[in-house]
């Protein structure tokens, strides 16, 4: 049997992945509340405000964690700089999905996020596969996902994005440990 820790963090060279608390709102908040960080995603509002990010606060501390996890990405000198989350969606495998603040872009903290989560997952939580997905207007998002070792199924997928207010296409990934 595998026991699941309530609260568990994930250490990295440079980044602790942890649960977002109470006192991570503000910042959530003001990194989160970017229309092209937003406009990447299939469930983020924008905008995004402090009322969101307190939502969201409550509704990760109500996650069932045998499904679900979410951690707050923080960086040694900068506090938090994103969250990314794993989670049951309907696929055989959990879906695992990120956002990085964009001051902080293009510095590999969602590659090294990412690839501490995929251990986490096959270790913490005994999955052998993780899915996941990146919009085909956002190449970047593929990039990491294949740095931190996923690989392109072939299959794109429309999902409505709440930030863009439409279908967009998905092209689906998968990780195998």
């Amino acid at each position: 049997m595998c026991v699941i820790e309530p609260s568990p963090v994930v250490e990295t060279r440079r980044l602790a992945l942890r649960s977002p608390q109470a006192q991570d709102v503000a910042r959530l908040a003001a990194l989160a509340n970017d229309a092209d960080i937003a406009r990447m995603t299939l469930r983020m509002p924008h905008p995004f405000s402090t009322r969101d990010a307190e939502t969201f606060v409550l509704n990760v501390a109500g996650q069932d964690p045998a499904t679900a996890r979410t951690f707050l990405i923080e960086h040694e000198d900068h506090g938090p700089v994103g969250v990314i989350g794993l989670f049951q969606d309907g696929d055989v495998a959990p879906e695992v999905g990120y956002w990085i603040g964009r001051p902080f872009w293009g510095r590999g903290y969602a590659t090294e996020a990412l690839e501490a989560a995929t251990v986490w997952a096959s270790r913490g939580w005994r999955r052998r596969a993780l899915v996941a997905g990146h919009f085909a207007d956002n190449p970047a998002s593929g990039r990491v996902l294949e740095k931190a070792g996923f690989l392109y199924t072939g299959e794109v997928r429309r999902g409505f994005s709440r930030a863009r207010g439409a279908e967009t296409d998905t092209r689906r990934m998968v990780w195998l440990a």
